[in-house]
């Protein structure tokens, strides 16, 4: 039977074992996007995680939504980034950049100059978004037209190339959480009726030219993509995912990605299996539970859901995780007012066994 601690082989990249430390924003990037010496010890201390996937990286200026998120649009914080890369494989571990344009997700103050937010279409999200000068609601996005749309994609192909300059073992496209792909795939938010949106086919086109163009310009070997169907988060509306994502899916197949990850919504387990038998690479799922993903899930992997698993809390409190998983514990409890922004406290001061 194999289990999450058997390692395994991802498109060419030896893990050594099937347990994926998450995406999870940190806000802890300098001034200019970079990150810093702090974040350099934070992912190698969990290097023993199969497989780290950083926190969300913008692809471009615009791409930014939250307070002090990394880029990889810059020589400097491509230079920073490799730091990061060389620890990780120092102590033996493998790590993929996670490129994540925002979208309409963000407010103009985080951005330089008189840029604004933009979207699929000229509609705001419902909610808030944190900034320097505290909570402030989401704006209307503008509108992408059809070149602004080819230019995005080549963000996300100049960010991939930096990601393996930088010394990445591959790239995660971030297709999920309400951010810009998402928005792009969601009713709710994609009202275009050209040739970007208007039917689950058209809505599915930006997702599959950024995968497509991504994987031609570092190899299929080297690219993820995560997506979360049915999730409502960031005011996403997507009353009947299925459609969209196994047609997104079997467009996908033949590619010959890195991965398919799935961040799993409430009562879309049924949907999961369904894209599991869709797709014949490497699965990595971030379960739907009700609280923090933690030792029980590691079935997943024993019964064939998954072929790995993704934990975000409990490795942002555990770095040695898999090795706290394997013993059964004891686990570290998160500590939620670190989670975003400050300095070292909650972020490398957390204690290994």
């Amino acid at each position: 039977m194999t289990t999450a601690f058997d390692p395994i082989d991802l498109s060419g990249t030896r893990l050594a074992n099937r347990i994926v430390m998450s995406p999870m924003t940190r806000s802890r990037a300098a001034e200019g996007g970079a990150p810093t010496d702090l974040t350099v010890e934070y992912y190698a201390q969990r290097a023993s995680a199969g497989l780290i996937v950083t926190e969300g990286i913008q692809p471009s200026h615009v791409g930014q939504g939250y307070p002090a998120t990394p880029g990889l649009h810059h020589e400097d914080q491509v230079a920073a980034w490799r730091k990061v890369t060389d620890a990780v494989h120092a102590e033996g571990g493998r790590i993929f950049a996670q490129l994540m344009h925002t979208g309409r997700i963000g407010h103009p103050s985080l951005l330089p100059g008189d840029l604004h937010p933009v979207g699929v279409s000229p509609v705001a999200a419902q909610g808030q978004v944190y900034t320097a000068e505290g909570p402030k609601e989401f704006v209307t996005p503008h509108e992408l037209t059809h070149e602004e749309i080819l230019e995005t994609i080549e963000d996300f192909v100049a960010a991939a190339r930096s990601a393996i300059e930088a010394g990445f073992d591959g790239v995660e496209l971030h297709g999920a959480n309400g951010y810009l792909i998402h928005q792009f795939l969601a009713p709710g938010s994609n009202l275009r009726e050209d040739e970007w949106g208007g039917s689950d086919e058209k809505r599915i086109r930006f997702a599959v030219e950024v995968v497509k163009a991504v994987a031609e310009a570092i190899g299929a070997h080297r690219t993820g993509l995560r997506v979360s169907p049915g999730n409502p988060f960031n005011d996403i509306n997507e009353p009947d995912p299925e459609p969209a994502y196994t047609a997104l899916v079997q467009v996908l197949e033949p590619l010959g990605l890195a991965y398919l990850h799935i961040g799993e919504a409430p009562g879309q387990r049924e949907l999961t299996h369904r894209l599991r038998k869709l797709f014949s690479g490497t699965l990595i799922l971030n379960p739907a539970t009700d609280g923090p993903t933690g030792p029980d899930e590691l079935t997943l992997v024993e019964d064939g859901t998954a072929d790995l698993v993704a934990f975000g809390q409990l490795f942002l409190a555990n770095p040695d995780l898999p090795v706290r998983l394997k013993a059964g514990g004891p686990f570290n409890e998160a500590d939620p007012a670190t989670f975003y922004g400050g300095d070292a406290k909650g972020y490398t001061d957390y204690p290994t066994l």
